[in-house]
């Protein structure tokens, strides 16, 4: 509407009579509506145009606006989603070249692995770490027997409790019910819960007891272990990339053999200082858990014979003293049970 505006003001004809006055337009009527139009209900914008080539000029020179509008915003999504595809692509690269060293390494590594099984590649041995390794893992079976037997023990002990206290109630009650047998009755109950208290004593010390020996084995000794199998996965590592150096090195010597040479050095240099690193871990660990280990199990036999020793001699005070000398601390009972807002 506006452009129609503009296109009468631009080409209109004013006409001036010899006095100076001027004539009478018959589209004075239509512009004024025109112009009455665009002042209640404002310009359209979408519609606005940029006029080119002077005032009044063709209709060759009008850009709309709203070509400018989406060629802009075209040209900022096409960017962005430039931007993302070439993130995406680094993404994959980068994986892609992750998993052509993996697959790399894992081949040279059962490559070297095959040819020690078969007797046909040389692996480096460390003879006195390996039997310090060897010690460890039999020292770990037998102490997983020994856990195994205890837990056991601790089991059939409890149900043997739990029973003498079931027998302990019913000698007081037929105490209540015989009166020809009352005091009968009354010394067996008597004794039952005598009984019955010093076995959860010595419970709370066999339990003590075997919390300790699964710490030792279970965590201690498995994280001395696991890093012994970092240890041997770095070995065969090593061994893999020093075959292929000295395989390299037996070839020709021209430029292309010389670059795979100098590539392999630097891989058996980085392999050798992660082997050599985790060697010296493995050593320090060895030390500190055998210490660790002679210090525990010191502690731990000791109590296990002085609770034994004073429980099946009947001397309650002894067995007393030895959960006191341990820092033991027995639940109360009912204490293993969850409380009212525990189970809600």
């Amino acid at each position: 509407m506006t452009d129609s505006i503009m296109s009468k003001a631009a080409t209109m004809e004013i006409p001036i009579n010899s006095n100076g006055d001027t004539g009478t337009l018959p589209e004075d009527d239509s512009l004024e509506q025109d112009l009455q139009q665009v002042m209640v209900s404002g310009p359209n914008l979408n519609e606005t145009s940029i006029v080119s080539g002077g005032y009044g000029g063709t209709a060759e020179g009008i850009i709309p606006t709203s070509s400018i509008k989406g060629s802009s915003m075209q040209h900022s999504s096409s960017s962005s989603s430039m931007a993302g595809e070439e993130a995406t692509r680094g993404v994959a690269v980068e994986k892609l070249e992750s998993v052509k060293k993996w697959s790399l390494n894992t081949y040279k590594c059962t490559k070297q692995m095959i040819s020690e099984r078969f007797g046909r590649g040389s692996r480096t041995v460390d003879l006195e770490l390996e039997a310090q390794i060897e010690v460890l893992r039999d020292t770990k079976r037998k102490y997983e027997t020994v856990l195994r037997l205890a837990r056991a023990l601790t089991t059939h002990f409890y149900n043997m409790v739990q029973t003498q206290h079931a027998l302990g109630d019913t000698f007081a009650d037929l105490s209540q019910k015989s009166p020809e047998l009352r005091d009968e009755f009354g010394y067996n109950a008597e004794t039952q819960k005598l009984l019955c208290k010093n076995g959860e004593t010595l419970l709370g010390a066999i339990n003590f007891f075997v919390s300790s020996i699964n710490t030792l084995v279970n965590k201690t000794m498995e994280d001395s272990l696991m890093t012994i199998k970092m240890y041997e996965s770095a070995r065969l590592e090593f061994d893999a990339y020093r075959s292929d150096l000295e395989e390299l090195g037996l070839g020709p010597r021209d430029a292309v053999a010389i670059a795979r040479i100098e590539a392999a050095q630097a891989q058996y240099q980085i392999h050798k200082d992660k082997y050599e690193r985790l060697r010296s871990d493995v050593t320090i660990k060895l030390k500190f858990l055998e210490e660790n280990k002679v210090k525990v199990m010191h502690k731990q036999l000791l109590l296990f014979h002085n609770a034994i020793s004073a429980y099946f001699a009947g001397n309650q005070q002894q067995l007393e003293q030895t959960l006191q000398q341990f820092s033991i601390k027995l639940k109360p009972p009912g204490a293993d049970k969850p409380s009212w807002l525990e189970e809600q």
